[in-house]
């Protein structure tokens, strides 16, 4: 999956009930696919704001 330029791997946890979803050294779990990815987006606006 992508968000803009960024490629974003979403998969199952093995050992939990949840999604994780990793892109460029970040993490973030949810319940969903949907809501991993959404958290993901959220994770990297802050990273965006932090670097500028």
């Amino acid at each position: 999956m992508q968000l803009g330029k960024r490629i974003v791997t979403v998969f199952k946890i093995k050992n939990r009930s949840g999604y994780a979803a990793i892109c460029e050294e970040h993490l973030t779990e949810g319940t969903t696919e949907k809501q991993a990815v959404e958290r993901m987006v959220k994770a990297l606006s802050r990273t965006d704001k932090k670097s500028k």
